[in-house]
């Protein structure tokens, strides 16, 4: 097993057993340059300003630690990152993936590589180790958007760094200007890579789209169980107050059944509700698109008060749905064995600063659960303090967060 930088933090969070290490923390990201020459021209060309670089997305290959930074604003210097987990720094640079020319944004009139990513928000790595993006394409999406390339998933070969295979998403998957795709989960066993299906929410455009890697193709899903809660669109994030109106964005995969098939646990971030759906519903092209399929869809339970989730992972071996609790500052858990209802919602971990806006959670293949906390309200609408800590990477073991909670079966 790999070892951890022997810097990390503890912060003890309630409960006597459950400790929460913080790895990394930053006041503003820095990345690992080739050289200064390169930086000063960025920085003189504005293509990286410190500030406007928010890390989202995060998850785990061997000694890699992958880290998205979204284009949200422009000077964003590499989207696409990593982390080498023997860094010794509490406030490493991040290393671009697969490389710089990768993550630079292409001059007017140049034609992206196939491993180019000009912005993503989620990613996703696989038990084939492979790490499948969702590539937005958009550029300074909260000041001048620009769309540079189309969204798609582009697939890597961890093993080689090389690009196994880059789909953009069909006409038909999109839904105009309203389609936002910021998040993907892989279905996929050690023993069916060929066989691998992604699935995209689109919190924009109120749907889903599923790909089959075997077909290379795709299709849209509707339902309204991917619409927003206009009654729980009223957040309070670290003393700042907003409204949003993102649908479908958490999704998390149940354990395969005997036919191989899976439960989909979902939510849109602006709601309190969890709802289901078998993958044998999604990967049937026909039956997903079939009006007549509106009743496979479950409502699960309601979560209870300011229960908004932006993230959502599965532990297959204790059966726990974690959740992050972005008004509570936080990451909750919940046992499908038990009725989906407040009183059986556990508090996995909690700290009112060090957790503020828990943008997402990942599993590894040691069972650590991987936090990522961002303060991103502060970040949008009033600006971060540059002489704080911002931004935060922590993990605690699975076993020890769900410890003591209603979600240990």
């Amino acid at each position: 097993m790999m070892k951890l930088p022997l810097f990390a933090a503890l912060i003890y969070i309630g409960r006597a057993a459950a400790v929460l290490e913080e790895v990394f923390a930053w006041k503003e990201l820095d990345f690992d340059w080739p050289n200064d020459e390169f930086k000063n021209d960025l920085v003189k060309s504005g293509e990286y300003v410190a500030g406007n670089n928010l890390p989202l997305g995060v998850d785990r290959w061997k000694d890699k630690l992958f880290v998205t930074v979204p284009r949200w604003k422009s000077g964003v210097a590499a989207s696409l990152n990593y982390i080498p987990l023997n860094s010794t720094d509490k406030s490493p640079k991040l290393v671009p993936y697969p490389d710089w020319k990768a993550n630079i944004l292409p001059k007017k009139g140049e034609t992206p590589e196939e491993n180019h990513i000009v912005s993503t928000f989620r990613l996703k790595v696989d038990s084939c180790d492979r790490l499948w993006v969702m590539e937005t394409g958009l550029a300074d999406i909260l000041g001048e958007p620009s769309q540079i390339s189309p969204p798609a998933i582009v697939i890597f070969d961890l093993k080689t760094d090389k690009v196994i295979r880059r789909y953009n998403l069909k006409g038909t998957d999109i839904k105009g200007d309203d389609s936002f795709f910021a998040n993907i989960v892989v279905d996929v066993t050690k023993d069916t890579c060929d066989k691998a299906f992604a699935y995209v929410p689109d919190l924009g455009g109120y749907g889903l789209v599923v790909y089959s890697f075997a077909d290379n193709n795709s299709w849209r899903i509707k339902h309204n169980y991917f619409y927003f809660d206009p009654l729980h669109g009223d957040l309070t994030v670290g003393g700042v107050n907003f409204q949003w109106t993102d649908g479908v964005f958490g999704l998390a995969l149940g354990p395969p059944n005997e036919n191989g098939f899976r439960t989909v646990y979902f939510h849109a971030l602006a709601s309190t509700n969890e709802f289901s759906v078998n993958t044998q519903v999604l990967r049937n092209e026909s039956l997903a698109t079939d009006p007549h399929s509106y009743e496979l869809f479950k409502l699960e339970g309601n979560k209870g008060e300011n229960t908004q989730s932006t993230a959502s992972v599965f532990d297959e071996k204790t059966n726990v749905l974690f959740l992050t609790q972005i008004q509570k500052d936080g990451v909750a858990c919940w046992n499908p064995r038990r009725k989906l209802e407040p009183a059986n919602v556990g508090i996995a971990v909690h700290h009112q600063e060090n957790l503020i806006f828990t943008n997402d959670i990942a599993i590894d293949s040691d069972r650590n659960l991987w936090i990522l906390s961002d303060k991103m309200p502060a970040f949008v609408y009033k600006g971060l303090d540059p002489l704080e800590i911002n931004y935060r990477i922590l993990k605690i073991g699975v076993d020890e967060a769900i410890n003591g909670t209603r979600c240990v079966a």
